[in-house]
């Protein structure tokens, strides 16, 4: 008699990783998640294998874990998977002191921050870039 296993959160053509305890701000962190938001695996890994973040190389490995969960429990497509979501929260704040003149002194704070990203096995047609919706132009000579 033990507990029921808990309902699967995510689609059936999903799945995630999660890095926790990153030493590195979550505004930081954030800027670097923005590069690789619904892009294609294949691009995400190489837009982070030459970025000059320093958290970056921290963040590859986070979506390397995802597309290999996604291979191994999930029997997805490798080559299909694109970055649906990365999002950034925060973690545990180191709070330190910094001596200042007269004898006082002052709390320095070092924050860490948690990614999770989410991969998602899209079909082919889903890649094409959707026009923007609104008006459509009028012909130049019917104005004429």
């Amino acid at each position: 008699m033990g507990k029921p296993s808990r309902e699967r959160s995510l689609a059936g053509n999903e799945a995630k990783a999660v890095a926790r305890n990153l030493r590195v701000s979550p505004q930081k962190l954030n800027l670097v998640a923005g590069l690789i938001r619904g892009k294609k695996v294949d691009t995400a890994l190489a837009d982070l294998e030459f970025s000059r973040k320093r958290i970056a190389g921290d963040v590859r490995k986070c979506v390397m874990s995802a597309v290999a969960n996604a291979e191994n429990n999930h029997n997805l497509d490798v080559n299909e998977l694109v970055v649906a979501e990365a999002y950034v929260g925060k973690n545990l704040v180191l709070k330190r002191f910094h001596a200042r003149g007269r004898g006082r002194g002052s709390r320095i704070l070092r924050p860490m921050s948690q990614i999770t990203v989410v991969v998602r096995e899209a079909a082919a047609e889903l890649d094409k870039p959707k026009k923007a919706p609104g008006k459509p132009k009028p012909d130049k000579k019917e104005t004429a």
